[in-house]
Formats: C-alpha cells, sequence, structure tokens
C-alpha cells in the first residue's frame, strides 16, 4: 500500500516534517535494516535463480503497465496502484528473508526509476514505503514457515491456512504503517485518509492473494506464474477505468461531486427514502459577494477559496451526506437518513446553521507573488427543503431550496432560511 498524499516537488525533504512523524520514518526503516541483517544467510543457487526470475517478472510487468499508469496519471494525480505485491509477496514465501529483501530492493528501485521519480514524488517516501514492504513480507515468511511452508497437497491444510493468515498479516503491517506515518503528518485526518478507501483496500488484498498463487506456480510448476501477467494488467484497466469514471463525476477545483453526479446520487437517495418512508433533506449554499473576491484578489484565489469552502463541508457533515458543487458559488448537501417528524427538522436546521458558523470563521492562506494573503470575512446563505414534506421528486426539493436561499438572499445574507410561502425573485438578482 502506498501513501496516498498528493506528489510534491521535493526531494529528501525528510525533515520538513513534524518530529514525531520523522521519528517514526528513521525508526521503521531502522527496523528494516535490522530485520535484514539478522536474517543474513547463503542462499542456494536455485534461490538466487528464483530470486532474479521474479524480478525479471515484476519489470516486465511495470513496463507492460507503464503505458496505462501514463493515461492515468493525465486523467488526475491521485496514487499509483503498481500491483508490485504480487512480486514481493510472493518473494516473501518463496525466499529466504534476505533474497526476499534483495527483490523487493530491486522491484522499488525500478519503481523508483520509471514511475516515482517522474512523478516528482519524495524519495523519503518511497524509501519508507520500500521499509514497511520488508517488514510485511517477513512477517508474511515467518506464518508461513511456522505453518511448515507452502502446501504440497490437498490435505495440507495448515500450509494453506499459513498463506490465508499471511496474506492478512502482510496487508495489515502494510497498512498499519502507513496509516501511522499519515497520522504523524495531518493534524486532522479522518479514518478513510488513514486506511483508505474500501475499493483501495480490496484492490491491494486481491493483489496479494495473487501473489501467494504465484508462489504456489513457482514453486511446483514455474511455467504457470506468467498466466498471472493477464490478469494483473486486467486489474490496472480496471483501476484506470474506475479513475475515469471518478474524474467524470467531479468537479476538478473542489474535488467534490459535480452538478450531474450529486443529482444521480440525489436521485437515487429520494427513491430510498420513498421505499423506506424516511426523512431526507437538501440544503442549497450560495457564498455572499463571492464576485468581491475574484474582482479584488484575481480568480485563482477564488478558486482556492471555493476549495476552502468545499473542504469545510466535507468537515461538517456526516460521512453519509452527499456534498456537490452546482457551479459558481453554489454547494448543495444532500441529508438522507434524518429522523422523522420534528426531530428531523431540528438536525437539519442544525447542520445548516453549523456550515454557515464554520463558513463565517474561515479563513484562507493564499500564497501570492507579495507573499501570503488571508482572505476572511466569508459567509454563506443557506435554503433548506425536505423530503417528503417540501416535495416528492427531487427535483421539487431543489426548487423549495432555492427558493429558501433567495429568501436567505433578500433578508440581508448569511442566514439560514427553510421552505415557505415564499416569492421568487424573476429574473433571479445578482448575488
Amino acid at each position: 500500500m502506498d501513501q496516498p498524499s498528493p506528489p510534491t516537488s521535493g526531494g529528501w525533504d525528510l525533515w520538513r516534517l513534524p518530529a514525531r512523524a520523522v521519528a517514526l520514518v528513521l525508526g521503521v526503516e531502522a527496523a528494516a535494516v535490522v530485520v535484514v541483517i539478522t536474517g543474513i544467510s547463503v542462499p542456494t543457487a536455485g534461490a538466487v535463480g528464483l530470486a532474479a526470475f521474479l524480478t525479471l517478472l515484476s519489470v516486465v510487468h511495470t513496463e507492460l503497465a507503464t503505458g496505462i499508469e501514463r493515461i492515468r496519471r493525465r486523467a488526475a494525480e491521485t496514487s499509483y496502484f503498481d500491483l508490485s505485491s504480487v512480486w514481493t509477496f510472493a518473494a516473501a514465501l518463496l525466499l529466504p528473508p534476505v533474497l526476499a529483501t534483495a527483490v523487493i530492493a530491486a522491484v522499488y528501485l525500478h519503481l523508483w526509476q520509471r514511475v516515482w521519480r517522474p512523478a516528482k514524488v519524495p524519495l523519503h517516501r518511497h524509501v519508507y514505503t520500500t521499509a514497511t514492504v520488508v517488514l510485511a513480507a517477513y512477517a508474511a515468511h515467518a506464518v508461513v514457515q511456522q505453518a511448515g511452508g507452502l502446501p504440497t497437497a490437498a490435505a495440507h491444510v495448515a500450509g494453506v491456512a499459513g498463506i490465508g493468515l499471511a496474506v492478512l498479516l502482510y496487508v495489515l503491517v502494510n497498512t498499519v504503517l502507513v496509516a501511522a506515518v499519515i497520522a504523524c503528518t495531518s493534524e486532522r485526518v479522518g479514518v478513510r485518509e488513514l486506511l483508505g478507501r474500501w475499493d483501495d483496500n480490496a484492490l491491494e488484498v486481491a493483489t496479494v492473494c495473487m501473489g501467494g498463487l504465484a508462489a504456489v506456480a513457482l514453486g511446483f510448476t514455474p511455467g504457470l506464474v506468467a498466466l498471472v501477467l493477464p490478469p494483473i494488467l486486467v486489474l490496472h484497466r480496471a483501476v484506470l477505468v474506475h479513475q475515469l469514471e471518478e474524474v467524470a463525476c467531479t468537479d476538478a477545483k473542489t474535488g467534490l461531486l459535480n452538478a450531474a453526479a450529486w443529482q444521480v446520487q440525489g436521485a437515487r437517495t429520494v427513491r430510498q427514502v420513498h421505499r423506506s418512508r424516511g426523512t431526507a433533506a437538501v440544503l442549497i449554499l450560495d457564498l455572499d459577494h463571492f464576485k468581491l473576491v475574484n474582482d479584488s484578489h484575481g480568480h485563482l484565489v477564488g478558486d482556492d477559496v471555493l476549495a476552502a469552502v468545499a473542504a469545510e463541508l466535507r468537515a461538517t457533515v456526516r460521512a453519509q451526506d452527499v456534498v456537490g458543487r452546482f457551479g459558481g458559488e453554489e454547494f448543495v448537501v444532500l441529508l438522507p437518513d434524518l429522523p422523522p417528524g420534528p426531530s428531523g427538522d431540528t438536525e437539519m436546521r442544525a447542520v445548516a446553521e453549523r456550515i454557515r458558523k464554520r463558513v463565517a470563521c474561515l479563513t484562507v492562506p493564499v500564497g501570492t507573488p507579495d507573499g501570503v494573503l488571508t482572505v476572511r470575512g466569508l459567509s454563506v446563505s443557506v435554503g433548506g427543503a425536505a423530503v417528503p414534506t417540501d416535495g416528492t421528486s427531487l427535483e421539487q426539493v431543489l426548487n423549495a431550496a432555492d427558493a429558501s436561499l433567495y429568501a436567505a438572499k433578500r433578508e440581508g445574507r448569511n442566514l439560514v432560511r427553510f421552505a415557505g410561502p415564499v416569492e421568487i425573485p424573476s429574473p433571479r438578482g445578482a448575488t
């Protein structure tokens, strides 16, 4: 599992990290060195040849996947799924620890040259990732050895169980160590940022499982290992397709859902509300006098403000709430699974008021040629409506929430208003 923080232009900038993160990174790397030194032994010629073969397979895999990765990176700057675990895990199960480490080092050195350095990923991140993989591989190797080695027959239940446990331990060690360094470098981080998305973790587990199958094939019928390459490349393409779908649904400036994607999810949620006879709400938010920010500081600063407001929205609402950007300075939030009756109304109003207050307190530092500029004094007007009280379809509820937003604008801005008998001005006035 690779660290998901975005690439930077720095090289060896480890010392810019918080002291606790530096201590963790150096400690993990020192632990990897210690286990390598303590596990040194004289390998057989056959083991050396197998290590070379695994390294060759990894190089071929990376080179074949480079074209897919180039397309993926043009689509969006997200973490690279090199899927190299298929080879490093196989090395952990098949080889003595020192040779497994050599394979891991060779695999990650090639990845550095072909993938990570062109992407301008800091070197210390790549070294730390390599160290976590070495420790994960040593843990997996120890488990399989305790189980009696790789299974030699269908009746070798302990060997099969050993591989299964090794898969879990390999993923767990890697995930925990990566999550630890993310926690040490971020002041406020959620579970998703620490552990990654479910899809990403499932992909890593699937890759490691393929590594286990590759190890068994190499141990008994080496020619069959060539069959691992096609499904691995298909996995690369699956990641690419998934990412392109996400890009098509995401607003580039804020990282929120775009209007079309939000409406698709919103319509689906409204249908679920009707089936469950539940309650949901829609909030429409409009930044007050946002044109002044663009006119005073430029559109790039305005984009930074929009991104900061989007981050504040994500931090304020619940995990199941659906947040999107409708365009311009308008945002929309869908609140599903609200309690029925007055309790739901109270929660809807509390969320809206909390958003309003947090935006009012928001300060956005922006780098400019003249130094750091701090944008403050922002405010937002909020209009809300509920399902099914104010409408039975998403369009009806959006219209009711929009009417409420007009009311908040007319009454002075920086206000929260909810659906009621309001007059919608026509045409829409400037905001």
